[in-house]
């Protein structure tokens, strides 16, 4: 069986993609920004000249192919152009997390050797420049924002003005640079959050992100990939948003919207009326929580068809049984009214909200989908480009992480481990032969997740490979599938189970931060978390919850005993990796006399 054909050009690299697109599209909007309150819009002629002129600067610093540019950004449309004008010269982009202390930077400025970067803030640059004083390899440090320096660093500081915005653009000149780069050079250096360790360097080349992009534009094909908004809220550095919610987006022709921040992503949503929305699923639960705690507070009638709108939903989403006559009537009614202001609070215009980067609790798709909102979790790592499958939108099945992406091969090892070949596999670890030998075998990248596939060809991830926890009695537990469960019940907002060679489950549970706020008024409690956390009463409101969440489980499965954590997990306190995956061993080891005390 052949693979379906691509609806878009296939482009031999990323920067050769851009210039042909902006060459065809170059009076139509691409970036879109706030500023001083205000959309600011750049169209891709525009960008495409910002692109050049930072290039431009870039070897007047001494840039070549081959070397390495870090950029700490949030997400705004000088990311791209950094991104873009590094790889025009055939150099490498090192994207690094904004919420990166000092000593995160000087790893990746020490491992990756970059020789320039290129740094948004002020307070940005604070934090970067103590790291930078300290680099051996790097030179120079353009900042987007004008910095003022406190005292002297090694490392020679330019404003993004004075060296870029002084450049005359050759948009030919870089153009005809693009086609000296192929599929298999490196594009950029990739740092992994880190869940178990120091971040390891992946190596991504154009290819993998053309080969996710070309079979995204597959899939999506039947949706329309023409006209379409995508709004940018996850970090740009992150493999899923760097491929997903930049560069896809660019071969398509579509326009970016960059999000300003949490707060005010409910508006941003209304105002860019964004058709593709590519989030986590700590968003989505966030999300549905707010949306119930909002119509539910109401109270009445309006209450009661939110319920109804997610009951008749649900049912008609799984199709497990047919509606009646008389429920399509009443689902017909609930379009028209209760889903139509939700899309509405969504921009309106919504194709697809696209969820990767950790496992999505199927109640919490269904809540999605029950309102009309499509909802499609995909899979895949930094390692893969990093969208290894993803459901599609004709047949979503929730529970799954979906179809393969085309021309990706996957098998399923005999310990259940999944196993995956093709363009969208790394070229491996930066400076690590010894972890890349370990993690791609005879070509086949060993992801360290494990599942299967149903009868349909979906894909199922059962657990994280490394994650899952052996009892004393030899028996394999999922806590993914238990923390998730403890994390839909209203009173928890995060949970982390614990047992490793242990005879049974223990727990670490954080309150959610509303409802502690509205149990502690109503039972005339005073104080934070940290002063409430070993309260006999909020205790046992804890215990009804974890409960609840045990009637569902399996005896292996069922939490015995609890503690409340004294903060939540963050990002922060290095609880939490920058895509809100949980660092267990950190957690583990800041709590671990709490979590052995409940063995005693």
């Amino acid at each position: 069986m052949s693979a379906p054909e691509c609806p878009i050009k296939k482009w031999q690299s990323l920067t050769a993609m851009f210039f042909d697109q902006a060459s065809v599209l170059e009076k139509k909007p691409l970036l879109h920004a706030k500023k001083d309150g205000k959309w600011q819009t750049q169209t891709w002629g525009e960008v495409a000249q910002k692109i050049c002129q930072l290039a431009s600067a870039l070897e007047e610093l001494g840039v070549r192919a081959g070397d390495r540019v870090v950029i700490v950004s949030e997400n705004r449309p000088e990311w791209l152009m950094a991104d873009f004008a590094v790889m025009a010269l055939g150099a490498v982009s090192v994207p690094a997390y904004t919420t990166y202390t000092a000593r995160d930077y000087l790893h990746i400025l020490e491992n990756s050797g970059a020789k320039a970067a290129i740094v948004s803030t002020k307070a940005l640059a604070r934090t970067f420049l103590k790291a930078a004083h300290q680099s051996d390899e790097l030179e120079h440090c353009i900042t987007i924002d004008e910095v003022k320096l406190e005292q002297a660093v090694n490392v020679n500081v330019h404003h993004w003005a004075q060296v870029v915005d002084t450049q005359t653009p050759d948009i030919a000149k870089y153009r005809s640079l693009a086609q000296s780069v192929s599929r298999h050079d490196i594009a950029c250096l990739i740092y992994t959050s880190g869940t178990g360790g120091a971040p390891k360097g992946v190596m991504i080349h154009h290819g993998a992100i053309l080969h996710n992009s070309e079979a995204a534009a597959i899939i999506f094909d039947e949706l329309g990939l023409k006209n379409n908004a995508f709004l940018s809220f996850l970090p740009l550095s992150h493999a899923y948003e760097h491929t997903a919610g930049q560069c896809w987006p660019l071969t398509i022709g579509a326009e970016i919207w960059y999000a300003e921040n949490l707060d005010k992503l409910a508006a941003n949503m209304a105002e860019a009326s964004p058709t593709v929305m590519v989030v986590v699923p700590r968003l989505f639960e966030m999300l549905r929580t707010r949306i119930s705690r909002g119509i539910l507070k109401g109270g009445g009638r309006k209450a009661a068809l939110f319920n109804r709108a997610i009951e008749l939903g649900t049912k008609a989403f799984k199709g497990e049984e047919p509606l009646t006559f008389k429920e399509r009537l009443e689902n017909k009614f609930l379009d028209l009214t209760v889903r139509r202001k939700v899309k509405k609070q969504f921009g309106g215009r919504l194709k697809a909200l696209v969820s990767g980067g950790a496992p999505l609790a199927p109640d919490v798709g269904a809540f999605f989908m029950s309102l009309g909102l499509p909802l499609l979790q995909g899979y895949g790592q930094t390692e893969s480009g990093p969208i290894i499958s993803v459901n599609p939108p004709a047949a979503p099945k929730i529970h799954t992480v979906g179809t393969l992406l085309s021309n990706t091969e996957v098998k399923i090892a005999e310990d259940g481990e999944i196993l995956v070949r093709g363009e969208l596999v790394m070229k491996g670890y930066w400076h690590d032969e010894k972890a890349t030998a370990k993690t791609i075998v005879d070509g086949w990248l060993h992801t360290g997740d494990v599942g299967r596939f149903d009868e349909d060809g979906h894909l199922e991830i059962t657990d994280r490979k490394k994650d899952i926890i052996v009892n004393a009695g030899g028996d394999n537990v999922s806590p993914q599938r238990i923390e998730g469960m403890l994390a839909l019940e209203d009173e928890i907002a995060q949970a982390m189970v614990y047992g490793d060679r242990k005879p049974h489950l223990v727990g670490l549970i954080v309150p959610d931060v509303e409802w502690l706020r509205d149990w502690a008024k109503e039972n005339g409690k005073e104080g934070g978390l940290d002063m409430l956390r070993h309260d006999k009463d909020l205790k046992k409101a804890m215990d009804a919850a974890v409960t609840r969440v045990n009637k569902r489980l399996s005896n292996l499965e069922k939490v015995r005993k609890f503690a409340i954590a004294g903060e939540a997990f963050t990002i922060e306190n290095e609880q939490m990796t920058p895509t809100l995956k949980l660092r267990r061993h950190i957690v583990s080891e800041v709590y671990r006399d709490t979590l052995e005390g409940m063995y005693h």
